[in-house]
């Protein structure tokens, strides 16, 4: 099974991501998101607007294949 979750990531297919996985990185990232920008914390209008924002890209970690890392990068402007 290894050896095909290496084909996969050498021909560049992202890893299948469990349900539960992405669950707990969609609540991981708005809770930082409420954090790190305290006047979205009572705006759940513009919190999922500002995660949506957001370019969460799961990939595989270069120390440990079977460990999962989600990379965020922005792919838009966030309307203030």
């Amino acid at each position: 099974m290894k050896i095909f979750q290496f084909i996969q990531r050498a021909l560049g297919n992202p890893p299948k991501l469990h349900p539960v996985d992405h669950g707990l990185a969609r609540h991981w990232t708005k809770q930082r998101l409420a954090a790190v920008f305290p006047d979205l914390r009572g705006d759940a209008r513009r919190l999922e607007a500002a995660y949506r924002a957001l370019d969460l890209a799961p990939r595989t970690s270069d120390i440990n294949p079977s460990d999962m890392i989600f990379e965020i990068g922005l792919h838009r402007d966030i309307e203030p």
